[in-house]
């Protein structure tokens, strides 16, 4: 092994991978030296942080002797160290603190598993926030829109509403609106708060550009004629949250320049700025304090509405409530990067390597947290990042969960494909995840799909954290697997935001999209016959399940009936259906792989969940679904 692939493996980079055909692949000398220019993979020496489980002894740094054990929420204790540096099991889960003759050692003691879906069956929508429509006329779906729609939907059944990343983005640059590559996950969306003041509706598609800044306007009338009962409230939290005045400082600076230049992010802001403690950025602060207390104020907005549509959904009688998204990463030029620079990949982003659906690979454009910066501050960041989800939350879905596996990391310029898998702490952050997942109460759902490790869902399931079973991916060549075949430690899932709906995959709308976008490798005809027997298959599939009867329908709404039916009956606790389907759809809230050629992230639903869920076929599906939940 050369000097350079003995130095990628002890960071933790595959000097060799095996790619989605079984193929072995051979990183190339560049690419590794290129990461390694990249990754700070400095330590503090020893660790001062370690998890470990419940009752299970626990290997430390410390010296050998006596150590004084103070735990999170109980008494201080001596233990003693033996000399492979191992002490006692420690029966509470939590943040403990040992401090040794060598210094403190913070232990994240786990629960062995997350915490389980409520006993039986139940079922959720999964919805794109803001193409949900309320009772006032809005541009486009907010927090407001969703409070109404958790307690219509829990009035039609259902326990829990999956949701959109709620994830802060850029308010000054409406061109950013993807919600899967924020400017931070420690906070939120500000312009997702709602307010009377913007009763604009919009048509079919929204235009982000013209009522972002609509919304804006709308919010700072809203500060400036603020009541001093508000203000009041609005200080209380803030005092609370230091982290709202950075972002809101982030957000402050971002207005500045991109007003005055365009610029993307911080890294094209002049020098003086990119450094958060530095004397310019203070002048700043002082005098654009008013700018800044408004971004502020608009992080108590979002913060108050996402905390009241959860407890609408919980009112309303839900026994999860909303299930959050984490993205799995950040845009190198948003408030994260530049407030806490040292957390992240600086100079590397992530994507997805060449598949059979991608073969060039895929550059999701965003960066993520750095596993030797985890290690350096306690996982601070991952901790403060999980909690921000689950804050007003019954659960959380990470999204690519192999991400707390290993990620696949390109060198900024880079070709997607020329990248390498950069390993992460996997046992320490699925500990974290327990802990957290008891401290909030909430179900923890992982996205395990893709090129999935060997073990990597028995470790998850282990855990006690549910993977996805998606219909569209549950078969072989010929023939759908049977729903009550699936494992129970997942969820059942219709489709999600990046599949296609029902009802276009019956219509074959998914087939119009590829050839009108040349991105099938086969001819249109060839495609929709394969279709007619994959339709074939999953109406087979439902008929052998009880759930269908006849011929092969025509129309896509018998289909669709079927295929919730079918998907309901697997043994998973909790069956998602995303809105589209229920609604019968044909259009996907977003196209993986394109950026303008599809409308991502600009779909509405054509009425209120209220109307929707009054429609006959709605309320047929949505009974359906409820059919095996407790009353």
């Amino acid at each position: 092994m050369s000097d350079l692939a003995t130095r990628a493996k002890a960071a933790g980079i595959a000097v060799h991978w095996e790619d989605a055909t079984g193929r072995q692949r051979t990183v190339a000398d560049d690419t590794l030296a290129a990461i390694l220019d990249r990754l700070d993979r400095s330590t503090d020496g020893e660790a001062t942080f370690v998890t470990a489980d419940v009752g299970m002894p626990i290997v430390t740094t410390a010296a050998p002797g006596a150590a004084t054990l103070a735990l999170e929420h109980g008494p201080q204790r001596i233990v003693q160290v033996a000399s492979d540096g191992t002490i006692p099991p420690i029966g509470e889960p939590g943040y403990h603190r040992l401090d040794t003759a060598r210094g403190a050692i913070t232990l994240a003691i786990a629960p062995r598993r997350c915490i389980p879906a409520p006993p039986g069956h139940s079922w959720s929508p999964a919805v794109q926030i803001p193409a949900l429509r309320g009772s006032r006329p809005a541009p486009y779906g907010d927090f407001g829109s969703l409070a109404e729609a958790a307690r219509a939907f829990a009035g039609a059944g259902a326990d829990a509403l999956a949701i959109s990343p709620t994830h802060a983005l850029f308010p000054a640059d409406p061109s950013r609106f993807s919600p899967y590559a924020p400017s931070s996950r420690l906070v939120h969306h500000a312009l997702l708060a709602s307010t009377a003041d913007d009763d604009t509706d919009s048509g079919a598609l929204i235009d982000w550009q013209a009522v972002l800044p609509r919304r804006l306007a709308a919010l700072r009338h809203a500060f400036d004629r603020a009541t001093p009962d508000e203000i009041a409230r609005f200080d209380a939290a803030a005092a609370r949250r230091p982290d709202w005045q950075q972002h809101a400082l982030y957000d402050a600076l971002h207005a500045h320049f991109f007003a005055e230049s365009g610029a993307h992010g911080w890294q094209d802001w002049p020098t003086a700025y990119h450094d958060p403690t530095a004397p310019a950025v203070e002048a700043f602060a002082r005098e654009h304090a008013d700018a800044v207390r408004f971004y502020s104020f608009l992080q108590w907005r979002a913060d108050t509405g996402l905390a009241d549509a959860h407890a609408a959904a919980r009112d309303a009688g839900m026994r999860i409530g909303l299930i959050a998204d984490l993205a799995v990463g950040m845009d190198a030029g948003g408030s994260h990067a530049w407030s806490r620079r040292s957390d992240l990949l600086t100079g590397l982003s992530i994507g997805a390597p060449p598949d059979p659906l991608g073969p060039q690979g895929q550059n999701w454009g965003i960066t993520a947290l750095c596993p030797f910066a985890l290690r350096r501050t306690g996982f601070d960041a991952f901790i403060r990042t999980v909690r921000a989800g689950l804050a007003h939350a019954g659960g959380i879905r990470i999204d690519h969960a192999l991400g707390l596996c290993r990620l696949w990391v390109i060198p900024e310029g880079g070709k997607p494909g020329d990248g390498a898998y950069l390993a992460m702490p996997f046992t320490d952050l699925l500990r974290i995840l327990a802990i957290e997942s008891h401290r909030a109460n909430a179900i923890v759902i992982g996205e395990d799909l893709g090129t999935v490790p060997p073990g990597f869902r028995d470790t998850l399931t282990a855990r006690g954290i549910y993977g996805m079973r998606v219909l569209p991916f549950e078969r072989d060549a010929n023939s759908f697997t049977p729903s009550k075949a699936w494992d129970a430690c997942a969820v059942a899932m219709t489709g999600t935001h990046d599949t296609a709906t029902l009802a276009g995959w019956w219509t074959g709308h998914d087939i119009t999209w590829a050839h009108k976008l040349k991105r099938s490798d086969s001819d249109e005809p060839s495609d929709r016959l394969r279709r007619i027997g994959e339709k074939k298959a999953l109406w087979t599939a439902a008929t052998q399940a009880g759930v269908a009867s006849g011929p092969v329908p025509h129309d896509a709404a018998p289909a669709i009936d079927a295929a919730l039916a079918f998907t309901a009956q697997a043994p998973c606790p909790l069956t998602i259906v995303p809105l589209e389907d229920l609604v019968g759809i044909e259009e996907q809230p977003n196209l993986p792989g394109t950026t303008d050629e599809h409308p991502n992230w600009r779909r509405r639903m054509p009425d209120t969940t209220e109307a929707l869920l009054a429609r006959p076929e709605v309320a047929r599906r949505t009974a359906i679904l409820s059919h095996k939940s407790p009353a």
